[in-house]
């Protein structure tokens, strides 16, 4: 196949994709569901290690739940880069079924195969996840309470440039183009469910980030529609930055206070979320939301730390960010899970105040972590 007839293969599906998108339903109502499946995905590296902890909590806290059928939380099995490789699936197929069975999803990191690992080269299974459960939005919260500091971030999570990361050509030896893709219905989704969000809690700034003076048809696309959309919520004040500038505002204590909510194209928001998560005290306290109208995949932003595995401290991994994505996902299921979402939330406060885990091998463990969040829940 010529790279004419692989762009022009690229193009058909992603206009599939958006015929696709203009039958989609609405959101799932957890309220009225007689019974909630979590999915647990242990991952790679330290995945099983911070997920150990994390089950264990969430089992506590949800005993009631548990007990009389009203929820289940369901290991699944096979998301490693062995089993992935082995099949060389990104997502083998009777992984993927089993995920699908599942309404929600609490899952460890998993390994992406990288540039001189000797590993086949495989897409990322999240990207892959992402858009095989259609989870559009990628929602990252960022508090830091001594610089007033209350950011969420909506980041797109199924276009831009990770879309269609692995389907790039190469035309020749000397030149190779990757593509990025902008659609209406997949930028109008993701404001829409940020501006709610705004008007919902109160807040009163929201923040569009893009490169639209250099990218004028997919940032300026993405760019026009969020403001379009900004025209039914009069209350809320709206502004756009370029990503270069946000980057820098992120880290300037003069104006970083007054950021609230942002909406940011999937690249840029990969970027500037793990920024703002470095501010927060580092990748390793930051939750992950991957919203859809189906399905919900809750995670932490940091990656397997395969040198912890090597070198033999895996166990000082910090659970902190899979249990705060825990939190995420306990308030998206409803406010009848609101109070729990709260008493959890209250003693990782207490956990960040009284532990030590900078990941190194010194410091507290993942089993005393998980050990000091259970004796004060």
């Amino acid at each position: 196949m010529s790279y004419m007839e692989d762009f022009a293969k690229i193009v058909k599906e992603q206009l599939d994709r958006v015929e696709r998108m203009k039958e989609d339903t609405g959101a799932t109502d957890f309220a009225s569901k007689e019974k909630i499946i979590i999915g647990m995905i242990d991952g790679d590296g330290i995945g099983p290690v911070i997920m150990e902890s994390a089950r264990a909590i969430l089992k506590k806290l949800l005993a009631e739940e548990i007990e009389t059928g009203r929820l289940e939380l369901r290991k699944i099995q096979g998301l490693t880069i062995e089993n992935r490789i082995e099949k060389m699936e990104t997502v083998p197929g009777d992984v993927l079924a089993a995920i699908k069975q599942c309404d929600l999803l609490l899952k460890g990191p998993t390994t992406t195969p990288g540039r001189g690992d000797g590993r086949p080269n495989l897409e990322s299974a999240n990207v892959t996840l992402r858009r095989e459960l259609d989870l559009f939005a990628n929602v990252r919260p960022v508090k830091i309470p001594e610089k007033d500091i209350d950011w969420i971030f909506y980041r797109e999570n199924t276009e831009g440039e990770y879309a269609l990361g692995s389907r790039g050509v190469d035309i020749s030896e000397d030149m190779s183009i990757d593509f990025k893709v902008t659609t209406r219905q997949g930028t109008e989704r993701l404001a829409r469910a940020a501006f709610e969000y705004a008007r919902a809690n109160g807040k009163k700034n929201v923040s569009i980030v893009t490169k639209a003076n250099i990218m004028k048809k997919t940032d300026g696309r993405f760019l026009s529609i969020c403001l379009q959309v900004a025209e039914e919520y009069q209350e809320i004040k709206v502004d756009d930055w370029y990503v270069d500038i946000m980057a820098a505002n992120l880290i300037d204590d003069k104006i970083n206070s007054g950021f609230e909510v942002f909406i940011l194209p999937n690249l840029y928001g990969d970027i500037i979320t793990d920024e703002a998560a470095q501010m927060q005290g580092g990748v390793g306290t930051a939750g992950s939301a991957n919203i859809g109208n189906r399905y919900a995949m809750f995670e932490a932003i940091h990656g397997s730390a395969p040198r912890m595995i090597e070198e033999g401290i895996g166990e000082y991994a910090n659970p902190a960010s899979l249990c705060r994505a825990a939190i995420m996902m306990l308030r998206h299921m409803g406010s009848g899970f609101s109070n729990k979402a709260d008493r959890l939330e209250k003693v990782l406060d207490q956990a960040a105040e009284d532990l030590n885990m900078p990941g190194d091998g010194t410091g507290n463990t993942a089993e005393e972590f998980k050990a000091f969040v259970l004796e004060r829940l």
